[in-house]
Parts: structure tokens; sequence; C-alpha cells
């Protein structure tokens, strides 16, 4: 008997989206080959993901608190602030940047399989997600240092790690998209996250932002991200900006909209300019 394969016009753009599902494992294994390859031959393995926020901490607030003599959010302790708004940064900035490299890295396998291609940045972005809740084990550990509790703000927290998701996985796949054809991002990225990283409130809180500038501040949609982990997870010491942080997740949904866009209409010529 005689197998007949029907090779039908558009399919691939009709089923798409039900394409990522049925290639789930490709995705899991993509995503477990980034954990390991991201800590073979390292000595202390994963303990990276916990040193590299809790340094940022220490400098952050040595440099902010100790030297420039900022305040905290109300009476939390200032290392505490500081931590909070270093993990959705971390998770942020590592994300944006391996994504952003990850279809050139898998170009042999782009080239010769067909699968849909917004499983690689996102397998990268999963990645950063992993070293974001390992790196949550300190969080939890200072708040018995300093013996804090959050309050009942904690129910809305997972509104947030959504919404710092979104905000990685928006302007990855834009990046991501672009990059496969003009490599100068692979320079530009880098910058980008360097500077964020002080431009964005992580070694201090948005509220020393000038009343008349705060809205204006918030079109960096990690602003509502940070200041949203701190309002869920210090409670009422930290201040939450509605109208900033509304603006910051409209600014999130435009890029996330924006990003699959610029994916979706370059996937085709992937294989080709890889």
């Amino acid at each position: 008997m005689t197998n007949v394969v029907i090779l039908e016009h558009g399919r691939h753009e009709r089923n798409y989206w039900s394409d990522i599902w049925r290639y789930r494992e490709l995705f899991y294994v993509l995503a477990w080959r980034d954990v390991a390859v991201r800590y073979k031959q390292t000595i202390i393995g994963a303990s990276w993901a916990l040193i590299r926020p809790f340094l940022t901490m220490v400098v952050f607030t040595v440099v902010f608190s100790r030297i420039a003599k900022l305040p905290s959010d109300g009476v939390t302790p200032y290392p505490l602030m500081v931590f909070v708004g270093t993990l959705p940064w971390t998770f942020f900035s590592t994300g944006l940047t391996d994504a952003s490299n990850s279809l050139i890295g898998n170009s042999n396998l782009i080239s010769k399989v067909y699968f849909p291609r917004l499983i690689v940045p996102i397998a990268a972005v999963v990645v950063a997600f992993a070293d974001f809740l390992i790196a949550f084990a300190i969080l939890i550990g200072m708040f018995f240092w300093y013996h804090f509790m959050p309050t009942w703000h904690v129910v809305f927290f997972p509104v947030f790690v959504l919404a710092a998701i979104a905000a990685c996985i928006g302007p990855s796949l834009w990046i991501t998209a672009l990059n496969v054809k003009y490599r100068d991002f692979r320079i530009i990225v880098p910058f980008i996250v360097q500077l964020g990283l002080y431009i964005s409130p992580v070694g201090f809180s948005s509220s020393i932002v000038p009343p008349q500038w705060r809205l204006l501040y918030s079109l960096n949609p990690i602003v509502g991200v940070i200041d949203g982990f701190r309002w869920c997870l210090l409670g009422n010491d930290s201040q939450l900006y509605l109208p900033g942080v509304a603006l910051s997740f409209a600014v999130i949904i435009f890029f996330m909209w924006l990003g699959v866009r610029q994916f979706r209409t370059t996937e085709k010529s992937f294989a080709d300019l890889i």
C-alpha cells in the first residue's frame, strides 16, 4: 500500500498555533538543553543564578543607600527593597539577551527542520525564568533574616509575574527577528540592557522620581513590573502608582503585539538568512 503525502498550500499558516502545541516536546528539549549548557563546566553550577542578583543587590545598596543616601520605601530595609527590584530585572535582562541570540545559536536546526520558530526564543525565556525561581530562594531567606512578612497584597503577585514574562517575551521576539537579518543587534542588546539597569528603579525606589515625570518614566515597561513586585511583596511600605502601572502594562501589550507581528512576518525567511 502506497502512502500519499498531500502538500496543502497555507497549511502551516492556518495551523501555526496548534503546531506549537504539537511540537511541545521539542520545546522541552531545547529548554532543558539550554539549562544544562548554561552551567556546564562551571564549578558552582546553578549557584550562579543566586550569586548574580545577590552581588547586584550588594553593589546597589552600597552605591545608592550608603553613598547617595537615597531613601527606601517606608521602613523596608534597603537591601530587601533592592533585591525585590533585582529579581524581575535580572529575569528580563537575561531572557532578552539569551532570546535575541537564540535563533542564531540554533541555525543548524532551523535550516534543516520545520517547526514553529517561535519555540526557540520562548524556550530561552523559560530558562531565564528558571533562574528567577532559583534566585527567589534568596528573597525568602531575606524575609526570615529581616523578620519581614508580606501583606495581603501578595495575592496579586502572580499578575505581576505574568507581566514580567510578557515584558520579556515581547521585545525578545522583536529583537530576535531583527537580529537574524541585522547582526548589529548582538552589539546593541548588551548596551540597551546595561543602560536599562540604571534608568530602571532597580537600585532605588521610583518614588524619588518627581511627580511631573512619574507618568513619563512609566513608559519604561519594567518600571510598572518592579513597582508591582515591591507593592506585592513589601506591603504598604511600597506605594503603587496606578496610572504608571497602567501605562507600563499598555506598553507591554504593545510590545507583545509588535514582537509577535514582526516575528511572524519575517519567520519564513529565517532559514535563508541564518
